[in-house]
């Protein structure tokens, strides 16, 4: 399969009134989802814990990790966001998407909406 990048636009909850807007890589092997921590603190989010995730080469690294708006393809969700390092592409983890009903077509490299969300 190819590689598939949405726009994405992540917002904080605590009162600032900024967004970061980027392609976001789509990753379905990852759960959660990064960004840059530079990005993340200057929209607002605040790292709420620390956990160690796995990365595809198998090594393993301990990340802040915070929660933040997620806007993309017209439907908005919340969800756990990993800051980072600087410079780092962000990715969208199959969390995000499942949340807001996104299936990934691997035959056609996109993503589309379901008309309805399991409960």
């Amino acid at each position: 399969m190819g590689f598939i990048h949405v726009p994405v636009k992540l917002q904080g909850f605590e009162g600032v009134n900024a967004a970061y807007e980027a392609s976001f890589l789509v990753d379905s092997g990852a759960i959660d989802s990064m960004a840059p921590a530079s990005e993340l603190r200057r929209i607002g989010v605040m790292p709420m814990g620390r956990l160690t995730y796995e990365h595809a080469d198998g090594s393993a690294h301990d990340y802040d990790f915070g929660f933040a708006r997620i806007e993309l393809m017209g439907r908005v969700t919340a969800g756990r966001v990993v800051f980072g390092p600087d410079g780092v592409d962000p990715l969208l983890g199959i969390t995000a998407l499942e949340s807001i009903g996104v299936t990934i077509d691997p035959l056609r490299q996109t993503l589309r909406l379901l008309p309805t969300i399991r409960l």
